[in-house]
């Protein structure tokens, strides 16, 4: 039986692509890609030459079900984002919730995702972590953060670089400016950088370092004990 095959590609160094992943691009009947421009440069860097059709967020409600039919009809399928993994704030839930509907198989391969080393390159915990993707651009967004202030798990956000500065402030107008943070960015790629601080510290980097590349933003979880007086943290003395 045919099957879905979810594919992450490089988010920036494409000697982070698998062999696995490799030998499915080439073993594929068809692959969808959100950007079919982008997909078509990591293939030629493969040596690939493969039949590709878009699917991405503002058509992939109009062909789930016409993928779907051509899995069921026996036609293997990948799917691809144009970096990272398909699903992780990219397409890919849609058309993967209709092959489950319909009984088609789905197999994921493990592979590139930003999330993961942005979180443990933080040096924050990383035992468990709240991921948030991007924050709503205008409806809610005050609100969802307010919700997250009391998060204890550590918690990482996508953002633009247009709004990285909004974003570290609107984190401290929250949370508190003292709230420490690791904003990542261009991970994998020539000018990856990580900095570190508390929120005031970061928001003054970007405001003096324009911010450029893809971002990360991991910031630690809420303390409880943070508000606490000293004394409050000394050991009971033996009975």
């Amino acid at each position: 039986m045919a099957k879905l095959y979810i594919v992450p590609t490089p988010i920036g160094n494409l000697e982070d692509i698998t062999l696995r992943a490799i030998n499915v691009l080439r073993e594929v009947d068809f692959i969808l890609a959100e950007d079919t421009r982008t997909t078509s440069h990591l293939l030629r860097h493969l040596g690939i030459e493969k039949p590709m059709h878009s699917h991405h967020k503002f058509n992939e409600h109009a062909t789930v079900s016409r993928v779907a039919d051509s899995i069921a009809a026996g036609r293997n399928v990948a799917l691809v984002s144009d970096a990272g993994t398909p699903g992780i704030s990219d397409p890919g839930f849609l058309l993967v919730r209709k092959c489950v509907e319909e009984g088609i198989e789905v197999e994921t391969l493990p592979g590139a995702t930003a999330l993961i080393p942005a979180v443990v390159q933080s040096g924050f915990p990383c035992d468990r972590f709240c991921f948030e993707g991007f924050l709503p651009q205008k409806k809610g967004r005050m609100k969802r953060i307010t919700e997250l202030s009391t998060e204890p798990r550590t918690m990482i956000f996508y953002e633009s670089p247009y709004r990285v500065v909004k974003c570290l402030e609107q984190l401290g107008e929250v949370m508190g400016t003292e709230r420490r943070v690791a904003v990542v960015r261009e991970i994998t790629k020539k000018f990856e950088q990580t900095v570190r601080g508390t929120i005031s510290e970061v928001t003054a980097h970007f405001k003096s370092h324009e911010p450029k590349g893809e971002f990360v933003i991991v910031v630690e979880g809420y303390d409880a004990k943070a508000g606490r007086t000293a004394g409050d943290d000394e050991p009971e003395e033996d009975e």
